[in-house]
């Protein structure tokens, strides 16, 4: 029996003998493969490093694909866009599955331009934007908003209240500011006013200006910028909503006929079936507490399919 112990015994030290070896021979390749080299430490493709993993990413982000690009035209200044626009932004994203990517320009032709170029998936843009041939055939509307019980808007035209102006006529040699080039009720419809007085902007008032954007064209008349300006009468509306005290300091002086709503449109090569459910997505919004929630948010009660007849003629066309 002693003799077996000491057998046992022996193959037992020679086992613990080897595993050492082993283990200094690894600890040595290890060490020289993480410090070896003087310009920095290198790693074998087979060594995991626990203190180096990355988190795995989750089922949402793998299977979320490209960003959904959206566009939004300067109807309102870059700050009251996001503030606005945000809730519906992240619905789009919870829905739609895919991140979506904010994209503000300064200029409606800017924003039409990538539309056109197909540089982004979806834009909100202004109504005289959309009037523009050129750009009409590349682009198809989508939805448009219904705001009070409409699909139409209107322009009016707004003065400081203290001012002694009643009507259009007496902006003579006055300082009047724009909202952008593009702009149905802030530029256009204006300018349609002047052709029906024989006039010409450079020459009837005394100076103009572009804001581009409703509600910063709303501050430059009620902080004594400008003398006039014409807008949106929702962007207006929901300015005085916001800050009932703007109703002490502006009034309105005019108010147009019913335009089409400002669109929401997608570039004219989408694919039929990304458009339609993006569609489909806009026109039951107010079928869901969620959506419902971001509707009140920007202000409007549904989305409707377009009318083509309202987006048919600019103010003077």
């Amino acid at each position: 029996m002693a003799r077996n112990y000491r057998g046992y015994e022996g193959i037992r030290l020679c086992l613990m003998a080897l595993l050492c070896c082993l283990l200094a021979v690894a600890c040595n390749d290890l060490s020289r493969k993480e410090g070896g080299n003087a310009n920095g430490p290198q790693e074998a493709a087979d060594v995991i490093r626990l203190d180096k993993l990355s988190p795995i990413p989750s089922k949402k982000q793998m299977d979320s694909g490209p960003p959904l690009r959206v566009a939004v035209a300067a109807i309102l200044s870059p700050e009251g866009t996001v503030e606005s626009y945000s809730p519906l932004l992240r619905y789009l994203e919870a829905v739609t599955g895919r991140p979506v990517k904010l994209i503000q320009k300064k200029t409606y032709g800017e924003v039409n331009e990538m539309v056109v170029s197909s540089q982004v998936d979806l834009a909100f843009i202004c109504t005289g934007a959309y009037f523009k041939e050129t750009d009409r055939q590349k682009m198809k509307l989508l939805v448009t908003p219904q705001i009070n019980g409409k699909d139409t808007y209107r322009a009016v035209v707004i003065v400081p209240a203290s001012s002694s102006v009643q009507e259009f006529s007496q902006l003579r040699d006055k300082v009047f500011a724009f909202t952008d080039p593009m702009s149905n009720t802030g530029y256009l419809y204006p300018m349609t006013i002047l052709d029906g007085l024989g006039e010409r902007a450079d020459v009837f008032f005394k100076r103009t200006f572009f804001t581009y954007s409703h509600d910063r064209a709303i501050e430059a008349v009620a902080n004594g910028l400008a003398d006039g300006a014409s807008v949106d009468e929702i962007v207006y509306t929901h300015a005085i909503q916001k800050r009932p005290e703007l109703v002490k300091r502006l009034k309105v002086i005019h108010t147009s006929q019913e335009f089409g709503m400002p669109p929401v449109v997608v570039p004219a090569e989408t694919d039929p079936s990304v458009s339609n459910a993006l569609q489909d997505i806009f026109l039951h919004m107010h079928e869901n507490q969620d959506g419902k929630k971001v509707l009140t948010a920007i202000g409007v009660e549904r989305f409707l399919e377009p009318n083509p007849l309202n987006y048919k003629l600019a103010p003077n066309g």
